[in-house]
């Protein structure tokens, strides 16, 4: 009987889980899109080029979507099978709710690791590869789009317009080119017609221009003498290189060493040698002080008796110019260094922060997958409402709850608030007790989603009112 019942809660789960867990995907995959939508139009990429943009994408997004497929399908499964009463047969049979769970429990630890595993070794793959394509989608220049009456710049060192473009998309009238890398004056082509081609590489533009001119002025060697030329013609070919409008191939060794690009021992490793430059560096600015105040290797003994002496002066009168001079220098040399070290110093600090933020968000994001387990398991049995109304609700408000605990846990590391081993675990920590919480009550079969639990001390303590103002 207990196997048949674990089957039970398994194929009873499996099913919600894995339609919400693509539907968080293509929700995030939306948020994603809509992000860098301005970024991607207008651009003349191909379908494979954005295909694989959003596959490297939606490959960081299942450290989020996991977390919401569980919390809303562990709900929508217990709320399921309370509704069914299946939860109060179970229970009369002498089987608790944490040996109904344990099934679960496992799917839970499980998804935990794959949660971990991927977010120690596929996104930072993926994170790579998605930051050096957006790079090169990003400083990709628009495709080639002549419209008409609008001046196109995109291609170095030239302006065209043209006046009207034929059906065709390639017989052209009225056109006009500036060439901007002439001194003094631009040149200028005017022509009446034309017939524009791109190359099968796509690598450049020519224009068969008929009927017009060229205006060029020439500077003479001195700015008050030049010579303007004028040159008609009847047919003109102008080449254009385009290959500054195609997507260029950055390397991934570019941003291999951002720390969203490492699996966690390569972030061990960079923290010891973190660790390492933060010594030496501290080590150098002290003895750049050192250098500077040699009062610091002089005995007490010395100053104690210069100070018992009273009147008597440690240097001539005639000195006090120059030792003043000589300490506002060594004053301004101990600032500069101050400055600068701190800096260095601050910088490397950021860094091992950030190092241990993302070190953090590898466990504490898969850890999340179980602790949310323990509050949609046992809130689903409580509410006992199956389908996507109540539990949805329910499970997005946890899940801001969540989401929210995070965010402010990283801005408060960054900001050096909380070290990073309490703030990348906040929403771990601060959600763990309203997952005991929520298991006891389950467990007790706690009404706290029923009106009635509510109806009757509301009654009490409006009947207490009404007989106290009855008094007065």
């Amino acid at each position: 009987m207990v196997k048949k019942l674990d089957k039970l809660i398994l194929k009873s789960f499996l099913g919600p889980f894995v339609i919400t867990f693509f539907i968080s995907v293509f929700v995030l995959m939306m948020q994603i899109l809509w992000k860098y939508i301005d970024d991607l139009v207008g651009k003349g990429l191909d379908l494979f080029t954005i295909g694989e943009f959003l596959w490297y994408a939606s490959a960081s997004l299942l450290t989020l979507a996991m977390p919401i497929a569980i919390l809303i399908s562990s709900i929508m499964t217990f709320g399921n099978l309370g509704e069914s009463f299946e939860l109060v047969a179970i229970k009369s049979a002498g089987i608790s709710l944490l040996r109904f769970m344990r099934p679960l429990m496992w799917v839970a630890v499980l998804l935990c690791g794959i949660t971990y595993l991927f977010a120690n070794y596929i996104i930072p793959y993926s994170q790579l590869k998605f930051v050096t394509l957006y790079n090169d989608i990003f400083y990709k220049k628009p495709a080639f789009d002549l419209k008409e009456g609008v001046f196109y710049t995109h291609i170095p060192n030239y302006a065209i317009k043209i006046g009207q473009k034929e059906k065709d998309g390639k017989t052209i009238h009225n056109v006009l080119i500036y060439e901007q890398n002439n001194f003094p004056q631009d040149n200028c082509i005017v022509a009446e017609t034309g017939v524009m081609s791109i190359s099968e590489d796509k690598n450049f533009l020519e224009f068969n221009l008929k009927n017009g001119f060229r205006y060029q002025e020439r500077s003479g060697g001195n700015d008050t003498t030049s010579e303007y030329i004028r040159l008609g013609f009847k047919e003109f070919k102008k080449l254009f290189d385009l290959s500054i409008l195609q997507k260029q191939n950055t390397s991934d060794s570019v941003f291999k060493n951002n720390v969203k690009m490492l699996s966690a021992r390569q972030l061990s490793n960079n923290l010891d040698s973190l660790a390492k430059q933060q010594d030496t560096l501290t080590s150098r600015m002290t003895l750049g002080f050192k250098t500077h105040l040699h009062y610091t290797n002089v005995n007490d003994s010395v100053w104690k008796r210069a100070s018992l002496s009273g009147a008597q002066k440690l240097f001539p009168d005639s000195a006090d110019m120059m030792l003043y001079n000589r300490a506002q220098s060594i004053a301004n040399e101990m600032k500069a260094t101050l400055q600068f070290s701190g800096n260095e110093i601050e910088n490397k600090r950021k860094d091992v922060v950030y190092t241990k933020i993302e070190w953090h968000r590898k466990f504490s994001l898969s850890m999340a997958c179980l602790i949310l387990f323990f509050i949609g398991a046992p809130l689903g049995s409580i509410i006992r409402k199956g389908g996507l109304g109540m539990p949805l609700v329910v499970a997005i408000v946890f899940f801001l709850i969540f989401h929210l605990l995070n965010m402010f846990g990283e801005k408060f590391v960054k900001e050096n608030i909380l070290s990073p081993g309490i703030g990348m675990w906040l929403a771990v920590i601060c959600l763990t007790p309203v997952g005991i919480f929520l298991t006891y009550k389950a467990m007790n079969d706690s009404q706290l989603f029923s009106t009635e639990f509510y109806a009757v001390p509301l009654k009490k303590l409006q009947a207490l009112f009404t007989k106290a103002r009855s008094k007065t």
